[in-house]
């Protein structure tokens, strides 16, 4: 079964209509963007989320010591890197947190840039190792994720194959309930991440869209054949 991310969770509201939808996890953006929420208001959503529905914290370049006291603060169980962090950065949370559910993400802004440095991270010998998952978003100059914009799928599809065989791998970027099960099909991702097209306004989710997109996924994940996932770390 897909893992399906909500991300830009906002209000808790928004969180409990998307975990009775059916979502396995709910970000929560603590870095520069109009879904940006305090840690005193996230951890007041993450309080009365069942425990079985992940709370992602989102991050860009932020701080070791300011990424784990949010940790500590909004009550999340994981952290997803949108900035530059390396393996190093990521294993010193990992040290002071054991518990911590890492993924790195991707902006694939451009072929010569968002994918070769992307590429040369996921190929690290110790990046499988240290990253539960990895996450391929479209991106911008100005913005991480969010855009509402896919990335060159066609394009992506020889190195995603590639990265699939080392890590748990996300598809983000653009995703909506009309290109969902087109996205399943080429990727055969482990997750789905989905922002704006899961709102009627950034920050705030639609509930019809909610319900679609996750149903979406349900109805394509039936047709997909599973990835192949013998490389894949699974337990961290």
């Amino acid at each position: 079964m897909a893992w399906i991310k909500i991300c830009g969770t906002t209000n808790l509201e928004d969180a409990l209509a998307a975990a009775e939808a059916g979502a396995n996890a709910l970000g929560f953006v603590f870095a520069p963007s109009p879904r940006r929420i305090s840690p005193r208001d996230a951890a007041a959503i993450t309080g009365a989320l069942p425990a079985s529905v992940e709370k992602i914290g989102v991050f860009v370049n932020q701080s070791l010591d300011l990424v784990l006291d949010t940790v500590e603060k909004a009550g999340l169980t994981g952290v997803q890197l949108h900035g530059e962090e390396d393996v190093r950065y990521a294993r010193q949370l990992q040290q002071k947190n054991g518990r911590l559910w890492i993924m790195k993400a991707i902006s694939l802004r451009d072929v010569g840039d968002g994918k070769g440095k992307g590429l040369a991270l996921a190929m690290q010998d110790q990046a499988a190792k240290t990253f539960r998952a990895l996450l391929l978003d479209s991106g911008s100059g100005s913005r991480r994720g969010g855009t509402g914009t896919t990335f060159d799928w066609q394009e992506a599809a020889p190195m995603a194959r590639l990265l699939g065989k080392k890590f748990l791998l996300i598809i983000a970027g653009g995703l909506n309930v009309e290109n969902v099960a087109k996205a399943m099909r080429m990727f055969q991702p482990w997750g789905v991440d989905v922002v704006s097209g899961v709102e009627r306004a950034p920050g705030k989710k639609d509930p019809a869209k909610l319900r679609a997109f996750i149903a979406a996924v349900r109805a394509a994940e039936a047709t997909v054949a599973a990835p192949n996932k013998e490389n894949a770390v699974t337990q961290k």
